[in-house]
């Protein structure tokens, strides 16, 4: 396995002035190119985690390092944003005003690149998700399934080389979920991705190379085989 390209150390993150406590000295580190799954009861911090690996916010204590970038200091990470890490929700956060190809060229408004290079990006992309002749469709006229995937090709906009997930199947049915996780495995062989992904889901974890599991802000365990933990996740449903 090769070195961490994100290493979380001794994070502390609350809300409401310290009346909440989401993270309480978490420890993590991903190698390059690994598919690592949080799991956990709900309250647990790991979407938390996942913001903060992100850049969406900042840590209280502690450092957080991401493919070389110390995010926990007070500088602009904007360009950190913006080429290393694409984010997937579980609600898909599309604007229902904007077509599927205006939805996956957001990302590109801050790269510079012209109109046209951005069009025929978002297209390339939502073609390589399964959507080739939806480009003009509006979130509301798309299946569930289908506007995640859109978000999908949102994240791969800048061509990120880290995937973060948050329980992106939690909100679809049995069939789309598979979907959206065949084409998430898709992309990680094909673009060497390094994925986080949070979920519930006992059979989406074992998709992973690695399954941490998370209690009270902090890493409790972790297992290697799924068996081992399903009985864990059974609990977080």
């Amino acid at each position: 396995m090769s070195d961490p390209t994100i290493r979380v150390r001794a994070v502390r993150k609350s809300f409401e002035d310290g009346r909440i406590v989401a993270l309480n000295g978490m420890d993590l580190e991903v190698a390059e190119g690994e598919f690592v799954a949080l799991v956990g009861p709900s309250g647990c911090g790991k979407s938390t985690l996942l913001h903060l690996i992100a850049a969406l916010d900042r840590p209280d204590e502690g450092s957080i390092e991401v493919a070389g970038h110390e995010l926990s200091s007070g500088r602009n990470l904007t360009h950190y944003r913006s080429h290393h890490v694409g984010m997937i929700f579980q609600l898909h956060n599309l604007l229902p005003s904007l077509t599927a190809e205006e939805n996956v060229q957001v990302p590109m408004l801050e790269l510079g690149l012209s109109r046209r290079q951005r069009r025929a990006r978002a297209r390339q992309l939502l073609a390589a998700v399964g959507l080739a002749g939806r480009e003009r469709s509006r979130p509301p006229q798309l299946s569930g399934g289908e506007r995640q995937r859109v978000a999908i090709a949102r994240a791969l906009a800048n061509d990120p080389p880290i995937l973060l997930a948050d329980e992106p199947t939690g909100s679809l049915d049995s069939e789309a979920g598979r979907r959206v996780l065949e084409l998430l495995g898709k992309l990680r062989r094909t673009r060497g991705l390094t994925v986080l992904l949070v979920t519930h889901d006992a059979d989406v974890a074992g998709l992973a190379d690695r399954i941490v599991r998370m209690l009270d802000g902090r890493a409790a365990r972790e297992a290697s085989d799924l068996m081992q933990d399903r009985g864990a996740l059974v609990d977080a449903g």
